[in-house]
Parts: structure tokens; C-alpha cells; sequence
């Protein structure tokens, strides 16, 4: 079985590990004087080396795109960190910054002094304002102790960090629309070409990248890029953050190197909740197509999960027995992916909105004769046709779940989920329905 290899997550368990003090009792800043003396260009080839790839979703190789930037002239270029972490059943970015959130803003002077840029920004999703403040406050310290402001230990190289916090838009995860959003303006995505790094924030060269890739630096920093490369697989290298939810003995974050089995991680965390089986799963949040247990053993890289049908994301391994209903599940997703619709393209506006309301008629068995190839057909519309991947990842756990599980769909159309899948065998926790009116013993005015 594979082990876990705990690195962004080996100082959780200190004493204060979010202060400068607990962070630099573990080696915390080391990274960074090491850097300041290197040349940037050899930190950039490092990186690349390293095979680090985005942990956001996409996986783009973070090196790459550093490289991407055009040469100097002159004017500022940009480094923006997306916390923005929004994509149900993700839930690594938040917690990261919240027990180590100076091992971020490490990463990003590191990787500031690398591309060449002198004003940082952190955009962090607004809900989370316990996770705002203690970004706030790190920032402030690493300023404090040097780490960050005017001629940063001697090197001669000056980093400004603002740490901003989003309105809560599902949307401005996309790096274009998180841009217009920084900018102030509506977040949308924008039309590219041109990306961002050739006209990003403020139309200047942008770098964009997730918390867990930046925060990822350090490490490879002091350790080398041989020492990434001795995890995880050839093409997907190093190690990144599992997070398991649902019905799970020990739900939580587990770092292991990618390759690893959803089997290995199920064993880690105690399996399935007793008494029950897996039933489905999402690889990489509810904006990837749904596994199910023959999938255990696809190993969790990029690669893999890509050839066996689906994407790894943001590896938030949402765990389904089979109490539950998939019906249900898929619909409670839609319902997310049409609120959160910027409403910029007709496909992903009108779609989701159409797939909303399908779904609910056969969640509650009043389905039609033809209903499910009306998902497929608007799910074909949708897909590849609308402005940015938001479309394209609410078609996912529809066409997925009516792939391994048609029959449930079929099932809508004369018996609701409800009956077939009560409510209170799924619940993770105890399950008593809200009684109002006379039920409750509340006498009508």
C-alpha cells in the first residue's frame, strides 16, 4: 500500500503551526534566503524539472506557464494566487491556509522573485473570513520579519502583498473572471487569447496559479527537483492533497503521492462507514464525472484517471454508498452550477437552467417519456459551446451518472427518489424532517 507523505501537511499537528514562530520552527523561510541567492531564471528551470503540475484542476505544468510570461520591459508583471476554492467537495486550499498559511506566502516570494514580480496578490473567497484574517495576519508578520516589503534580506528585491477577499462567486474561480473581479469589475470570463500571461491583471503579464502549487515551492526548493520527481507517477509528479467527505469512516485531508488508489485511501481512512458499500465517487469534485467501485484501482494522476473516463481536479474524493440516491445527488449539483451561471453565454445559462428543472421532475417521479434524452441532448449543447469550463463541468455528473446508473433516471419517471432512496439511510448524521404547523404544536394565529 502506498504511504502517505505528509510535506504541506507535516506541521498540522504543532503547536500553533499558523504562527511565524511555529512555522519557522520547522524550517519555515528557509526556502526563501535560499532563493533570494539563486539567479530567478535557475528557479523557473527548477520548477519545470520538478514536473509540478497546477493543483487547481487543470493541471497545467506551473513551470511551464511561469515560463510563458514575455520578456521584461519595463512595466509590472503580476503573481495572483487563487484561493478562491469553491467547487463542492473541495476542501484542501482552505484548511491548508488555515493550520500553514506561511507556507503560501512563502511560495509566493519565492515565486515573485522568480518571474519577476514586485506586487502579489491573494484572492481569497470572502465566506471564509476566519481563513481571510489569519492570511491578514501572516502576511503581516512575514512583513514585520522581513520577509516580505523593500529589499527583502539584502537582496536587493522588494514584494508587495494584498491579500483580497472575493464576494463568494462560484465563477471567479476561472482565473479571468477571478481577474476582472480583482480589477473590480463583474466577474466574467474573458475571451482568450490573449492570456494572462501576456495581458492578465490591469492588462500587464499575470501569472495564476492555485494555493496548493505555490505552497508547493518551498519544498522543492530545499529538497530538489529529484525529490519531487521520487513520488508520485512519471507524468504526474510529486504529492498532493486527498480530501475525502461523505460516507467515510475518518473523512479529512490526506496527502499522499498522486498514483495513489481511491482502495489505498479508503484503507487509510477506515473505509467505507460500516455496514455499507461504495456505491460512486467523484475523482476530482462534483465537476468531474462520477466513478463508481470498479473503478477503485484507476490510479489518482492525471493520466489515469483521464483514460478510465473522468478528471482528477482538485482531488475532492466525494464518497457515495448505496443509500444514496444518484438522482438526487446530480440534481443537488445542478442546482449549484445554475445559481453560480454568470449568465455571460446562452449554452451555460439557458442549460443548466433546463437541467435544473428536468432533474427535479425526476427526483420527485414525475418524469416525461423522452426526459432523459432531453439531459443528453442539452447536455450535447452545452458541452464545448459555452464560454468557459462552468458549462462544461455541469454536463459532467449528468451524462456520467445516466452512464452507470440509466435505470435510476428510468425509475423517475413513476416513483420518487425519495422512495427508493429515503433521506434518513443516507444521512451522515441524525435525521429527523422539520415538523411546523399543528404537527408542531404551534396553534395558527
Amino acid at each position: 500500500m502506498a504511504q502517505l507523505t505528509p510535506v504541506l501537511t507535516a506541521n498540522w499537528g504543532d503547536d500553533k503551526p499558523w504562527t511565524l514562530e511555529g512555522y519557522t520552527a520547522s524550517g519555515g523561510y528557509a526556502a526563501l534566503r535560499q532563493s533570494l541567492g539563486m539567479d530567478a531564471g535557475d528557479l523557473v528551470s527548477m520548477v519545470k524539472a520538478s514536473g509540478l503540475r497546477g493543483r487547481g484542476g487543470a493541471g497545467f505544468p506551473t513551470g511551464m506557464k511561469w515560463g510563458f510570461l514575455p520578456a521584461p520591459d519595463g512595466g509590472p508583471r503580476y503573481l495572483v494566487v487563487n484561493a478562491d476554492e469553491s467547487e463542492p467537495g473541495t476542501c484542501k486550499d482552505i484548511p491548508l491556509m488555515l493550520a500553514n498559511p506561511h507556507v503560501l506566502v512563502e511560495g509566493v516570494a519565492i515565486t515573485s522573485y522568480a518571474i519577476g514580480c514586485h506586487h502579489a496578490f491573494i484572492y481569497v473567497r470572502g465566506e471564509v473570513v476566519h481563513v481571510y484574517r489569519r492570511l491578514l495576519k501572516a502576511v503581516a508578520d512575514a512583513y514585520a520579519a522581513g520577509h516580505l516589503g523593500k529589499n527583502i534580506h539584502g537582496s536587493g528585491f522588494d514584494l508587495d502583498v494584498t491579500v483580497h477577499a472575493g464576494a463568494g462567486a462560484y465563477i471567479c474561480g476561472e482565473e479571468t473572471a477571478l481577474l476582472d473581479s480583482l480589477e473590480g469589475r463583474r466577474g466574467q470570463p474573458r475571451l482568450k487569447p490573449p492570456f494572462p500571461a501576456v495581458a492578465g491583471l490591469y492588462a500587464r503579464p499575470t501569472v495564476v496559479n492555485n494555493v496548493e502549487s505555490i505552497a508547493s515551492v518551498p519544498a522543492i526548493v530545499t529538497g530538489g527537483a529529484d525529490w519531487f520527481t521520487s513520488m508520485g507517477t512519471e507524468k504526474s509528479a510529486g504529492h498532493g492533497i486527498f480530501s475525502l467527505s461523505g460516507h467515510v469512516t475518518r473523512p479529512g485531508q490526506y496527502e499522499a503521492p498522486l498514483g495513489i488508489t481511491l482502495r489505498e485511501l479508503l484503507e487509510m481512512a477506515g473505509g467505507v462507514r460500516e455496514g455499507h458499500e461504495l456505491k460512486f465517487w467523484t475523482p476530482g469534485g462534483s465537476s468531474t464525472p462520477i466513478f463508481t467501485a470498479e473503478h477503485l484501482d484507476v490510479p489518482l494522476d492525471y493520466e489515469s484517471v483521464g483514460a478510465a473516463g473522468s478528471m482528477l481536479g482538485t482531488r475532492a474524493l466525494q464518497i457515495f454508498d448505496e443509500t444514496t440516491s444518484v438522482v438526487r445527488a446530480v440534481a443537488r449539483w445542478t442546482d449549484f452550477y445554475a445559481h453560480e451561471s454568470c449568465g455571460k453565454c446562452t449554452p451555460c445559462r439557458e442549460g443548466t437552467y433546463w437541467l435544473k428543472q428536468v432533474l427535479h421532475r425526476l427526483e420527485a417521479g414525475d418524469g416525461e417519456e423522452g426526459d432523459i434524452d432531453t439531459l443528453l441532448d442539452v447536455c450535447d449543447n452545452i458541452l464545448g459551446r459555452a464560454f468557459c469550463a462552468l458549462g462544461d463541468g455541469a454536463t459532467s455528473p449528468i451524462t456520467s451518472a445516466i452512464k452507470y446508473f440509466r435505470e435510476e433516471f428510468e425509475a423517475g419517471m413513476h416513483t420518487p427518489a425519495s422512495e427508493l432512496f429515503p433521506p434518513n439511510r443516507s444521512a451522515l448524521f441524525d435525521y429527523t424532517p422539520r415538523r411546523t404547523g399543528a404537527a408542531a404544536g404551534v396553534v395558527p394565529a
